[in-house]
C-alpha cells in the first residue's frame, strides 16, 4: 500500500474566551499504511477553517471561516495543486454566525451556521470558484434545554445516499431539516422532517449505503438516535447511550462515523476524551467497547477510505491518533503526534472511479 495524503483543519484562533485554537489553518497530512505514522506536508493558513468539503475531483477544497456574524465569516475555494498543496482561489461573504460544517452536492456547497440556524447555498462555476450565494433558509423553534436549544443551531449538511434528499442537523430543535434540489435551487421538503428525542441535540448523522437508516449523534444527551425509513419518512426507532453507565459528567458527543464495511459505528465524546465501537445489528446497535483516547475535546474523527485505520483529533491537547482497527471493530493505537495543532477535521480525497 502506498501513502495515503488527506487535509485537516484546525481553529487558528479564538471567537470567544476558552473556545478556538493555535492552529496553522489547513494542513496536508500523509499517513504512512504500513507504519500508521503521519508527516505533514504542508500547511495553508486559513483563518478557523473548521470544517472542509472536496470537490468530487479532488481538484478544489472548499471551508467556511468559522467567526461570528460581526467578524464577516467567508466561505472560501482552494485549488489542489498536483503536490496536494492548496492555492486560494476565491471567497464570497456567509450571512450567518459561526458556519461550521458544508458539503459539495451538484455543484452547489450547502454551508450551515451553527449560531444563526440557517443553511445557504452556493452555486461554484465551471472552474471550480465559489458563486454568490441563491438561496437561504433560516431553521426556527427551540427545545427543552435552555441553555443550549433557545433557538436553532444548523450543525451539519449531509446527501443522503440517493443524491437526492438533503438533510440539515438542528442541534436547537431537536429535528434533521429536509430539503432536496429543485431546477439547481434548494427548496425546503418539510414532509421529511426528522425528529429525534427531545434534549437531544442532533449535530452529526451518518446513513448506511442503502439508505435505509440512519445513525443520529446527540451533542446533549450522549445518545445515537436509530431512524428508518417507512414510507419514505426516517422516524426514531431507538436510543442508545454512547457514554459509560458510570460517567457523570456533562455530555459533549462530537463525531460518528459508519464503517465503510457496514458493521461498525464509532462515535467521539468530549469529557469523556474516548471513542466508543458499537457493532451495526439489523435494526440497532450493541456496544462492543470503548476506546479512551489519552488527549482533551477529541472533536472529530475519520476513518481512511480502505477501512484499516481510523484518526482521531483533539483540539485542545493537539493529538492526533492513528488506530489500526481490528477485524473486531476494536481500536490499536499505533502513532500519536502533536504536531498538527488545534485539530478539528479530518477530510479523505474522495475514491476516483
Amino acid at each position: 500500500m502506498g501513502p495515503l495524503t488527506f487535509f485537516v483543519g484546525s481553529y487558528t484562533e479564538y471567537p470567544i474566551p476558552g473556545f478556538g485554537g493555535i492552529g496553522k489553518g489547513i494542513y496536508t497530512v500523509q499517513l504512512n499504511t504500513d507504519t500508521g505514522e503521519l508527516t505533514t506536508l504542508h500547511t495553508k493558513m486559513v483563518r478557523n477553517p473548521s470544517y472542509l468539503a472536496l470537490r468530487n475531483d479532488n481538484r478544489f477544497l472548499y471551508c467556511p471561516t468559522e467567526l461570528d456574524a460581526n467578524a464577516n465569516p467567508k466561505i472560501q475555494a482552494y485549488k489542489v495543486k498536483s503536490d496536494l498543496s492548496l492555492e486560494f482561489s476565491n471567497e464570497q461573504s456567509i450571512s450567518g454566525g459561526y458556519p461550521c460544517h458544508l458539503s459539495f452536492h451538484e455543484n452547489n456547497i450547502l454551508l450551515a451556521c451553527y449560531a444563526t440556524g440557517n443553511v445557504i447555498q452556493y452555486p461554484l462555476d465551471t472552474s471550480g470558484s465559489i458563486l454568490p450565494s441563491v438561496k437561504e433558509y433560516r431553521h426556527q423553534g427551540a427545545s427543552i434545554n435552555e441553555a443550549r436549544q433557545e433557538g436553532p443551531h444548523a450543525h451539519q449538511v449531509i446527501i443522503h445516499p440517493n443524491k437526492v434528499d438533503i438533510y440539515v442537523c438542528d442541534l436547537g430543535i431537536d429535528t434533521i431539516k429536509a430539503y432536496r434540489l429543485q431546477e439547481d435551487k434548494l427548496v425546503s421538503n418539510a414532509d421529511k422532517d426528522i425528529t429525534v428525542s427531545k434534549g437531544g441535540g442532533p449535530r452529526h448523522m451518518v446513513f448506511n449505503t442503502k439508505g435505509s437508516l440512519g445513525y443520529v449523534l446527540n451533542e446533549l444527551s450522549g445518545k445515537v438516535s436509530v431512524v428508518q425509513e417507512q414510507e419514505g419518512v426516517f422516524r426514531e426507532m431507538a436510543t442508545h447511550n454512547s457514554l459509560p453507565d458510570n460517567y457523570t459528567g456533562q455530555p459533549s458527543a462530537s463525531a460518528i462515523r459508519l464503517h465503510p464495511g457496514g458493521k461498525y459505528l464509532y462515535t467521539a465524546n468530549r469529557g469523556a476524551e474516548l471513542l466508543t465501537i458499537f457493532q451495526v445489528l439489523e435494526n440497532g446497535l450493541v456496544c462492543v467497547g470503548y476506546q479512551h483516547t489519552q488527549g482533551e475535546e477529541i472533536r472529530e474523527f475519520n476513518i481512511t477510505p480502505d477501512g484499516r485505520w481510523l484518526i482521531a483529533g483533539h483540539q485542545n491537547s493537539h493529538d492526533t491518533v492513528v488506530y489500526r482497527i481490528l477485524q473486531d471493530g476494536r481500536l490499536d493505537e499505533v502513532y500519536r503526534t502533536k504536531e498538527i495543532l488545534s485539530p478539528v477535521c479530518i477530510t479523505f480525497l474522495n475514491r476516483m472511479n
